[in-house]
């Protein structure tokens, strides 16, 4: 029997908000998708809307989508707390004021930020947007770096990002191999490593993304640390409060997800 995480899970990281991105596209979708968090046992997410060319949301269309979703879910009364936040691409940063980067604060707290690594390329000049936005007060979180080829090769690399300030959010599907044998080791290694510190669900209308979030615990083998990834660090940044002490694990090796003690 793998390790199961059984308390709620916290997810900071999905497309619920109805026609903003490619998630979900209308409300009856986004109401679908809160029961399948429900269902799921998560009782909080973070809606992270795309912020990229592509998908140009402002934070007012944000806070009116997430005002809307919220009101819609205490009529229906879905036990879902669902609070903001946007999935930012790097570069779109620079076209953004300090003031829109805190309107899209992660779970409505502005003093972090969700960044959409890219999923190719080691971008240029990273170290120092880390930086400056560590400089204003607000924490980097890194999205699914792990399914990028520069990653994949060396997920040490990440370590200097760390040390400089920012957190690391893995996908429960790469955990858990849905994005193939090169992202789950690349995800694993990060674990190991100590360079992660959050794993959502990046779901945009549920699905196997959203099942994966139930099969975490028994990727890495460790139930301890799969609730402070998945309920206390992500907690903490949702109440606004210290981040926990990372629990101490035995060191592990992974075999194509399978803890090798």
């Amino acid at each position: 029997m793998g390790a199961r995480v059984v308390a709620p899970v916290i997810d900071l990281h999905c497309h619920i908000l109805a026609g903003l991105d490619d998630g979900a596209q209308t409300t009856e979708e986004s109401v679908a998708f809160a029961r399948a968090f429900v269902e799921a046992r998560v009782r909080i997410v973070a809606a992270t809307p795309h912020v990229r060319d592509d998908y140009t949301t402002t934070p007012t269309e944000m806070e009116k989508g997430l005002a809307d979703l919220q009101r819609e879910l205490a009529e229906q009364a879905i036990p879902l707390e669902v609070l903001g936040g946007g999935e930012i691409a790097l570069d779109y940063l620079e076209l953004l004021t300090l003031e829109d980067l805190r309107r899209f604060g992660l779970a409505g707290n502005p003093s972090y930020l969700l960044l959409e690594f890219p999923y190719l390329g080691w971008p240029l000049g990273l170290e120092t947007q880390v930086l400056e936005l560590v400089d204003q007060g607000i924490t980097p979180v890194l999205a699914h770096p792990e399914r990028n080829p520069e990653v994949r090769a060396s997920p040490d690399r990440l370590g200097n990002l760390v040390v400089g300030g920012a957190l690391v959010q893995l996908t429960a599907a790469s955990l858990v191999g849905r994005f193939g044998r090169p992202t789950r080791r690349a995800a694993l290694r990060l674990v190991e490593l100590g360079l992660a510190h959050l794993i959502s669900s990046d779901a945009h209308r549920g699905g196997q993304r959203l099942s994966s979030l139930d099969s975490v615990g028994r990727a890495i083998g460790d139930a301890r640390l799969a609730r402070w990834l998945l309920g206390e660090v992500p907690s903490s940044i949702v109440l606004g409060q210290p981040l926990p002490t990372r629990p101490q694990t035995r060191p592990r090796r992974w075999r194509l997800g399978r803890a090798v003690t």
